[in-house]
């Protein structure tokens, strides 16, 4: 983890929280599969950071899902990846399509760690298929949270769940 992000980490009061993705599919297999199908049914998801000032800042994102990880690459000195030096705290919305063809949506919370490896990058260049030209930043999340919304089989209620590492998954209908 570089320094930039332990600083980050200590400076929200966590140290070495969250789980990477590896672990959530373990913990959770059935909930990750879903969680991993709408993560990338759509190109662009969205991700939440905190601006300097406290406010909430949204941004298009890409991600990666990689040897056990999410990943998310950014260009350099980007105002998302200032936010996550600054504050590592983030969430991530899958997106979700227009009824009557809605397959549900899902979120991840979590803590961003700074990769600075040279080979990790160029690893994950290869896994997303490539990327555009020039240096840029990679963040790993680590997993503290976890749920999805779906339509139940009648069509009728909501059926949102909920996992925190550690626990069990977690489920509600809301009609």
């Amino acid at each position: 983890m570089s320094g930039a992000a332990r600083v980050g980490v200590a400076r929200v009061g966590v140290a070495r929280v969250g789980v990477a993705w590896a672990d959530f599919e373990v913990a959770a297999p059935a909930m990750a599969a879903f969680v991993r199908e709408r993560l990338l049914a759509h190109p662009h998801r969205y991700l939440a950071t905190t601006r300097a000032d406290g406010s909430p800042r949204l941004s298009g994102i890409e991600l990666t899902i990689h040897a056990g990880q999410v990943w998310i690459g950014s260009m350099p000195g980007s105002c998302k990846m200032a936010d996550l030096r600054r504050d590592p705290r983030l969430a991530i919305h899958s997106g979700c399509d227009d009824p009557p063809a809605l397959q549900g949506d899902a979120r991840l919370s979590g803590v961003a760690l700074f990769e600075e490896d040279e080979a990790v990058k160029a690893d994950f260049l290869v896994a997303a298929g490539g990327g555009p030209p020039g240096p840029f930043e990679l963040v790993r999340l680590r997993i503290t949270q976890a749920s999805t919304a779906r339509e139940a089989e009648g069509r009728d209620h909501l059926v949102i769940d909920a996992w925190r590492p550690g626990g069990p998954v977690r489920s509600l209908e809301r009609r």
